[in-house]
């Protein structure tokens, strides 16, 4: 049976729920609660595993904070056995407006932490599905921004989001990265993170 992971980054614990760093749990959160599984607290996160037209979905929200969130993505991949071409990591992101969706077969780590270190421990050559959460903060406050919670408005955006990247995971479990990148990142509106690239 083929197996993929889905890594939705996050900070565990009950302070950083519903934070703007925590938009990955959300999503997952939100596809266990659809497919009707619960997550168990496991080595280096909370893991919850169903089946999706018989492949095999290892959901995965690690406990090791933000910023060593690699030791999490190397460990499953390496106990489950899972090819790196199979690993889907959700992410927010500050450069895209808040709800923003952008689907990626591999790159840079654009400033996030998470990303960062899943980089250094098993390189660039990953699928990402980066969460826009906006950048509407002073200089020198991003960290109080993406430790900040969603506000009512931000959810009427979120929501929306968190279900089409549920839809997102699956098409990417089913169809794989191409197609999925091509079917729905040309549903939202260029923004400025393309035009640095």
């Amino acid at each position: 049976m083929d197996k993929y992971l889905i890594c939705g980054l996050g900070n565990p614990g009950a302070e950083y729920s519903g934070t703007r760093h925590n938009a990955g749990y959300m999503v997952l959160d939100a596809f266990a609660k659809a497919s009707n599984i619960c997550f168990e607290d496991k080595r280096y996160g909370y893991v919850a595993q169903t089946t999706l037209k018989g492949r095999k979905i290892i959901l995965l929200k690690p406990t090791t904070y933000m910023n060593l969130s690699g030791n999490a993505v190397r460990y499953w991949l390496d106990k489950e056995n899972i090819d790196q071409s199979r690993l889907l990591v959700i992410s927010d992101d500050v450069a895209l407006p808040t709800g923003v969706l952008r689907l990626k077969g591999r790159g840079s780590n654009g400033g996030h932490n998470g990303l960062g270190h899943i980089q250094q421990l098993i390189g660039q050559d990953y699928a990402r599905l980066r969460m826009g959460i906006g950048n509407d903060y002073p200089r020198g406050g991003q960290i109080d921004w993406v430790l900040g919670r969603f506000t009512e408005d931000d959810m009427s955006l979120m929501m929306p989001a968190i279900e089409q990247a549920v839809e997102i995971v699956k098409s990417f479990v089913l169809a794989g990265i191409n197609v999925t990148m091509n079917q729905f990142n040309s549903k939202k509106p260029k923004c400025r993170e393309q035009q640095q690239e």
